[in-house]
C-alpha cells in the first residue's frame, strides 16, 4: 500500500489532515504506514491515534517498532496501551521485549496480574500455553440461558471471542462448549446443560503449536480450549494466533529446505553477519559430503580418460537426478506437514514414486538418446550408457526424494532437513556409481 501522501503530510507537519487520512485506514494499514517511517516520525504519527484503536494498532506493529514506542513513550501511555491489549497480545509482546521494558510494565501491574504474567512467560515457546489467551466466557451448566446470555453481555466486551463459551465446574474442569448461536435460538428457561455439547476436542498446555495447528486445520476451528494435566480450563487459543503460527512453521520450513537454519527475524532486519551463520553451516556440510562425488569420480578416472566424452554429461545426470529428487521430497514433505500422509503410508508412497520414476524416467530417456545418438553422433554404446544412467538416477532420486522425509519424520526430525540439498547431494554421489559402473561393463573399459 501507497502512503506517499501521509509522509508527505508528516514531513510537513500537517497534523490534523493527517489524523483524519489515518482514521479512514484499517488498523493492520494503519500499523504498516507507521512500520515504514523512522522512530520519531513513527512516534509522531502513534500520538495522532485515537486512544481507543492505538492499543489494536500496536498489537500489529513489528517486534522492533514496539520496542521502538516503548521505549520513548512516557510509561502512563505505555501501561494504557497493556490495559488495553488482549491478554495473548500482551504475553506475545512481553516475550519479544528487554527485561528493562517488561520490568517498566511490571511494576505498574497488579500482583495478580504481575504473577500470571510470569506464569504464561514460563510456558515453552512452542507450546499451546504460550499462545493461549485468557480471555473467554466461561458458564455453569446450572445456569439458565437467560442467565448465560446476561453475563455474556456483563463481560463479553473485555473477551477475545463471545461466539463460543467454554462450560466448567466448580474445580474449572471442562465440561462442554455452547455456542452463541444455540444459546440465542434456545428457550429462555433452558439450561446450559441440556443445549452444551459434552463432546470437546482440546489441547493441553505442553502440546506443541504445530499439533495445535494441526487440529485448527482439520476440525475448521475458530478457536479451542486449553487445559492443564488435570483438564482445568486455563485458556483458549485463537484463529488468528494460528494462522501466525502457520506462517511461521511454513517459513522454517522453506528455509531449511534451502539449507538455511530457521530465523524469525526479517530478511531486511537482519545483518550480513546473522544471514551468513545461518547458511554457512549447511553449505559446509554440504561442500564436504559433496567431496564424496570427487573421490568417485577420482576412483573411475582411468574410464574418464579412455572415454573422454564420458566427462561432457556428468553435470546433466547430476542436474536431472537433483531436481527429480526434489520434485518428490517437495511434495512428501508438504502432504505430511498437511496431515494427508503418515509413516504407514510408505509402501503406498514408494509404489506411487517408482510408478512415477518409470513414467518420467523412460520419456526423458527417448529424448535424450535420440539427442545423443541421432543429433549429436556420439558411439551407440556412449549413448546407451548415458541413457541408462539416466533412466535409473530418476528412478533412485524418486524413491529417496519420497522416502528419505517420511523417515525423517518417523525418528523426531524435521521431514524438511531431508530436502533438495542433502538429498540431490545423495543423489549425486549415486548417479556417478551407476554412471561409471555401467561404462565399465558397457564400454569394456579396465579400472
Amino acid at each position: 500500500m501507497a502512503f506517499e501522501d501521509m509522509i508527505m503530510l508528516l514531513t510537513q507537519k500537517r497534523y490534523v489532515e493527517l489524523k483524519e487520512r489515518l482514521s479512514e485506514l484499517q488498523i493492520p494499514d494503519i500499523a504498516e504506514f507507521l512500520d515504514e517511517l523512522d522512530s520519531k516520525n513513527a512516534i509522531i504519527a502513534f500520538r495522532l491515534l485515537p486512544k481507543e484503536i492505538a492499543a489494536d494498532v500496536f498489537s500489529y506493529l513489528s517486534t522492533e517498532r514496539q520496542g521502538e514506542i516503548s521505549m520513548l513513550i512516557d510509561e502512563k501511555e505505555l501501561i494504557d496501551i497493556m490495559n488495553d491489549l488482549f491478554f495473548d497480545d500482551k504475553i506475545d509482546f512481553l516475550e519479544e521485549m528487554p527485561a528493562n521494558v517488561v520490568k517498566r510494565i511490571l511494576r505498574n501491574v497488579s500482583e495478580a496480574e504481575r504473577r500470571l504474567i510470569n506464569h504464561f512467560l514460563q510456558y515453552p515457546d512452542n507450546s499451546a500455553g504460550s499462545l493461549m489467551t485468557i480471555e473467554f466466557v466461561d458458564l455453569k451448566k446450572e445456569m439458565t440461558v437467560k442467565d448465560a446470555l446476561g453475563k455474556i453481555r456483563r463481560v463479553g466486551r473485555d473477551r477475545e471471542i463471545v461466539y463460543t463459551c467454554y462450560v466448567t465446574d466448580a474445580r474449572r474442569k471442562l465440561e462442554g462448549i455452547v455456542s452463541l448461536k444455540d444459546l440465542v435460538l434456545a428457550s429462555p428457561d433452558a439450561k446450559v446443560e441440556d443445549i452444551m455439547r459434552k463432546e470437546v476436542i482440546y489441547v493441553d498446555t505442553y502440546d506443541h503449536r504445530e499439533d495445535v495447528a494441526d487440529i485448527f486445520k482439520k476440525y475448521d476451528f475458530l478457536a479451542v480450549p486449553v487445559v492443564d494435566q488435570e483438564k482445568r480450563l486455563v485458556g483458549i487459543i485463537t484463529i488468528d494466533d494460528i494462522v501466525d503460527v502457520i506462517e511461521k512453521e511454513n517459513t522454517e520450513d522453506f528455509q531449511r529446505i534451502a539449507a538455511i537454519q530457521p530465523s524469525e527475524i526479517d530478511y531486511l532486519e537482519s545483518t550480513p553477519l546473522m544471514l551468513a551463520r545461518k547458511r554457512i553451516v549447511w553449505l559446509l556440510i554440504l561442500m564436504i559430503s559433496a567431496t564424496v562425488s570427487g573421490y568417485i569420480i577420482r576412483r573411475y578416472q582411468v574410464a574418464i580418460e579412455a572415454v573422454v566424452a564420458l566427462t561432457a554429461f556428468i553435470p546433466m545426470l547430476m542436474d536431472t537426478g537433483g531436481n527429480a529428487g526434489s520434485q518428490s521430497s517437495v511434495t512428501v514433505i508438504r502432504s505430511l506437514a498437511l496431515g494427508q500422509l503418515k509413516f504407514s503410508d510408505i509402501l503406498k508412497v514408494i509404489r506411487k514414486e517408482l510408478q512415477i520414476s518409470v513414467l518420467v524416467g523412460f520419456g526423458l530417456t527417448v529424448v535424450n538418446f535420440i539427442r545423443i545418438y541421432f543429433l549429436e553422433g556420439y558411439d551407440l554404446s556412449i549413448a546407451l550408457t548415458i541413457s541408462l544412467t539416466l533412466f535409473l538416477t530418476i528412478i533412485f532420486a524418486k524413491l529417496i526424494g519420497g522416502t528419505l522425509p517420511m523417515l525423517a519424520k518417523k525418528v523426531g526430525l524435521d521431514p524438511a532437513i531431508m530436502a533438495s540439498p542433502l538429498i540431490t547431494t545423495i543423489v549425486d554421489a549415486v548417479s556417478l556409481i551407476v554412471y561409471f559402473s555401467l561404462a565399465v561393463r558397457i564400454l569394456h573399459i579396465a579400472v
